[in-house]
């Protein structure tokens, strides 16, 4: 068993890489070496190589042997299940929201939205990303089903790759905007139909630009596992 402040080092490791290879800061295909990580975050290379054996196991690296180890690149195959399954439970969670809103609910919104429409105005990615998180969030904590959004989060890490990438557009932050405010001006009416398809298309958007973005960035991409089936 691993010393407690091995595993506790091990945990800040990964969540660290995690979010950088999904942010794009860790490019895909490019090298991870255990001795620079040490180095980056003062620790032995046990902590480094346990953090990596992680996040290979999800996808997230490769391990060449006698090579060494890389960041994988976005497989297209995970990112056409996490929109099934998002597809599926955000539709049915953004009709009970609908259904269930409040007046306080409805303030949290609100507020929500002016919030990433400044980030926008900034052009603060980071920002940008985190309140769409967070809008989405509250969409299942309003419908009464909050742990839905967690299970959702375990599966959708290629996506958010892909909707990363998308963010180093402006044009593409501004459109993601104006498809929440419609969302969420349906929630407020308890309009459950119209929300559902205002969610049904916003889900969908990211298939309408995954063709650019892979010929912008095909490096990134990996497609050798990707069914053909339409999500």
């Amino acid at each position: 068993m691993a010393h407690p402040a091995t595993r506790h080092s091990t945990d800040q490791i990964y969540s660290v890489l995690r979010t950088d290879v999904i942010s794009g800061a860790l490019k895909p295909r490019e090298a991870m070496s255990e001795a620079r990580m040490a180095l980056r975050f003062g620790v032995s290379r046990t902590p480094v190589r346990e953090a990596f054996k992680r996040l290979v196991d999800e996808g997230f690296l490769v391990a060449v042997p006698q090579v060494g180890t890389f960041v994988a690149p976005i497989d297209l195959a995970a990112v056409h299940n996490s929109q099934f399954v998002r597809e599926t439970l955000e539709c049915r969670t953004v009709t009970l929201a609908a259904e269930r809103i409040r007046d306080a609910d409805r303030r949290r919104l609100e507020a929500l939205i002016e919030e990433q429409a400044a980030a926008v105005r900034r052009q603060d990615r980071p920002e940008i990303f985190r309140l769409d998180e967070f809008f989405h969030a509250e969409i299942s904590r309003i419908a009464g089903y909050s742990a839905v959004w967690n299970m959702i989060e375990g599966v959708k890490a290629q996506m958010d790759r892909v909707r990363c990438l998308s963010l180093e557009t402006p044009s593409w932050s501004e459109v993601i905007l104006q498809e929440h405010r419609v969302i969420a001006a349906h929630i407020m009416k308890h309009d459950a139909a119209g929300a559902e398809a205002a969610m049904r298309a916003h889900l969908r958007t990211v298939f309408a630009t995954i063709d650019a973005i892979a010929r912008d960035h095909a490096d990134a991409f990996d497609d050798s596992r990707l069914t053909r089936d339409a999500p």
